[in-house]
Order: C-alpha cells, then structure tokens, then sequence
C-alpha cells in the first residue's frame, strides 16, 4: 500500500484532446522543482478541449495519476488542473485609489485589491484568474512591489481570464469523480507561458502558439502578464486525419506516418523516398502501398498552410504587429513536426522558435518536449502560489471607487459582445 504523500507536493493534471498527463513535483532546498513521478493515457473523452465523454475522461485521469504516483511512491489528494478548451477570454483592468502622499502600507494595497475583487463583473463567465499584476505609482507604471514607498495615487492592473462556465464545471465534475480535489483550474496559455517562455520576453512582448491536438490558443504577453488570447478550432489531429483520409489508413499509422515521415518543409529528394502504409481495413493479407514521402509532406502542408494562416490573422487581431524583432514561439504537441518553426517563419515573417519546457529537475526526456509545456507550466504555478482576488475574504466596510468599477464592467461588456 503506498504511503501518504509529503507535505509540499504539488501535482499538475492536463486533459488535453489526445493525452491525460499528471506530474508530481516538490520544491527542493534551493527553491527548484524536483519531479517525482510522471504519467500519462491516452485521452478519448475529449474533442477540441471539452470533455464529451466524462466516464472515459475520468478513467484516463485515473490511469495517468495512478502511474505518477507509482513511480513517486505515495499517493496524492489534489490537483492543478489545466483548462484549454476555446472560449477563454483574457484582458486587464486599471484600478487606482488616491493616498494624499502618505507612505505606502499594507492595508492600503489590501484596500486596493479588495476594490478589485468587489468590481469584478464576469457577466455569466466564470472568472479563473483575477490577479494583481504591476503597480502603478502617481502614474509611473512598472512598480512590482510599492510597499513603502510615497505617493499621491496608487493603482494596479488586474490581469482577468474569465470563461465558459459549463465546460470548466465538467472539468472539475470529471477530476472529482476520479476522487481527486481540485485545488484550481488554470488557464492553459497562463501556465505555457511560465514553462516556455524568460521573464523578460513575457514583459518586452512575445506572441505563444499552443498546437494542441484539437485547439490552437495564441496568446500575447506583454508587461508581464498575459494581454491577449484567442483560440482556433484546429489542431495537430486534424494533420492526422488528413493524412488517414488521404491514403486510406486507420488514424494510428498516420499518426506514425506524421511523427515518423512527416516534415513542414520539403525537398527534391523527398520525391524518391517511398513509404510503405497498409489500407485501414482490417486484412492482414493486404500488399502494403507505396506512397512518396513528398506526398505525404504535401497532405501536412496543405492544413498546415491554413493553420498557420489563422494563427497570423489571431496576431494581426490581438495588434501583435509593428516592433521589429518580436518573437513567436510555438509548443504544444503540434509544434514537434519537423520544421514547423522554419516554415512558419516564412509564413509569419518574424523570428520563431520552439518552446520547450524548462526549470525542472528530473523531468524524463520523454516528458520534456513541448507537447508537455503545460504541465510543466501547472507546477510552476502551484510553486509560484500567486495572490488571487478571488481568495480575499470581503471587509465589511468597503468604499466601491466608481472608476474602477466603471473599467471593470466595461472590459466584460466588451468581452461578452465580442464572444
């Protein structure tokens, strides 16, 4: 019977549309995040990042936990689950009181975020993450920690990411049932972006494409924090059945064919190199058929060329345009096709690389590609224990500053137009 787990353990759970992944992590002596144990199913409950079968859903969480906590040696209660599905919306909110020059105290900064969390209309979405993000002091932006210092105004900008509250509801209802607590569901682009991505690109501006299985989310980072989101209906699957539809196989040998073969970028000498697949009919007897490896790029190129169309109409609509030198970096399981960043620098004209998760001790090889970046981003979060406004417990004597409840409900009635 496995032991009970430590205290410090952080376990992250991602339900994505083609793998349930779990890891179990601890924070060491210097601070680093040490994994313990990793596992993963594969997942046939979910399409396009929303749970569609919860009994199948809940048997692969069940699976993937169980193999983390094998390897680890104990068994765990709670988890950090990641949500991906579309229909997020991120956006910030400004917030600022004034304070007559005195010096800055605690309770002037509980006040402020207290305003915050009281302005806070979502409007039928569920709100997953209302944090406090920078300071602004007399109008000077960029202040991280304004304890003690003087100023006439104080103010703070909420990073807000709100939801669709069904699909989140079914997500926690599923990692219940798997008698597992929820310790909090966490957007997915905000933990990729903790994995994948320096301190410094998330504050000078960095546009992160997550190629899901089923989704696509591109979200912008600037001054730190997450500005910008928008998600696109397509994935790496849709690759793959492209290529089962093409040449007649079962969706597993494409996915092969894909992982194995499969390129974003082509040459001449890929009209010479024959690939052997068998018809997707259940005959053993059948002559396997030969296929030019420079036709199957081209069946890729063909989704791959509109995907990546979408995703640089996404960065013209979240204005991630102009300054020159601005990065995009793609993960997700999607983003290990041979090429993808070369061929998605042409197409996009900026710098592009691969963004693989990074920071973590132990992490098996096998987990340390970017189909794994959000998991590894959930652990980051947990370890980072970010103040949240919904976690303020109300004072009972509170005076509501119409200007920031004006912002507030503003930015969701602008939200809840637009989606």
């Amino acid at each position: 019977m496995a032991k009970a787990a430590p205290e410090g353990i952080i376990t992250a759970l991602d339900i994505g549309t083609s793998k349930v992944s779990a890891m179990i992590a601890q924070r060491g002596d210097g601070g680093e995040l040490i994994v313990l144990g990793t596992g993963q199913r594969e997942s046939k409950g979910v399409k396009r990042g929303y749970i569609a079968d919860m009994a199948l859903t809940e048997l692969a969480v069940r699976e993937a936990v169980a193999q983390a906590e094998r390897i680890a040696g104990f068994n765990i209660e709670n988890v950090w689950a990641g949500f991906s599905a579309g229909g997020l919306v991120s956006d910030e909110a400004f917030i600022e009181v004034e304070l007559n020059g005195h010096r800055i105290e605690q309770q002037d900064i509980d006040a402020l975020l207290q305003e915050g969390r009281q302005a806070i209309d979502p409007q039928g979405r569920m709100v997953l993450h209302a944090q406090p993000a920078l300071y602004t002091l007399d109008g000077l932006t960029g202040v991280k920690k304004p304890l003690g210092l003087h100023a006439d105004r104080l103010g703070v900008h909420i990073h807000v990411i709100a939801a669709d509250g069904s699909p989140v509801r079914n997500l926690d209802l599923t990692v219940r049932s798997a008698h597992l607590e929820v310790k909090s569901i966490i957007a997915s682009p905000v933990a990729t972006g903790l994995a994948c991505l320096s301190e410094e690109e998330r504050d000078l501006g960095v546009a992160l494409v997550e190629i899901g299985a089923g989704i696509t989310n591109v979200s912008l980072f600037a001054g730190g924090m997450l500005v910008g989101l928008k998600s696109i209906p397509i994935g790496s699957c849709d690759i793959t059945d492209d290529i089962a539809s093409a040449f007649g196989t079962t969706r597993g040998q494409a996915e092969r064919m894909k992982c194995f073969h499969g390129s974003a970028n082509a040459s001449p000498r890929d009209n010479h190199e024959m690939i052997a697949i068998r018809p997707g009919r259940a005959d053993d007897d059948a002559d396997p058929m030969q296929i030019t490896k420079a036709a199957l790029i081209s069946v890729i190129r063909t989704r791959l060329e509109h995907l990546i169309n979408e995703v640089q109409a996404a960065l013209q609509e979240l204005k991630f345009e102009g300054a020159v030198g601005r990065q995009v970096v793609l993960t997700g399981g999607g983003a290990e096709l041979k090429g993808i960043a070369d061929y998605a620098q042409q197409v996009l004209g900026r710098s592009v690389r691969v963004g693989r998760p990074r920071g973590l001790t132990g992490l098996p090889d096998a987990h340390g590609g970017p189909g794994f970046a959000t998991l590894a981003g959930l652990a980051f979060f947990a370890a980072s224990d970010p103040v949240d406004l919904r976690g303020l417990v109300p004072q009972q004597q509170m005076v509501v500053r119409q200007k920031g409840l004006t912002a507030l409900r503003r930015l969701f009635q602008a939200a809840k137009a637009n989606y």
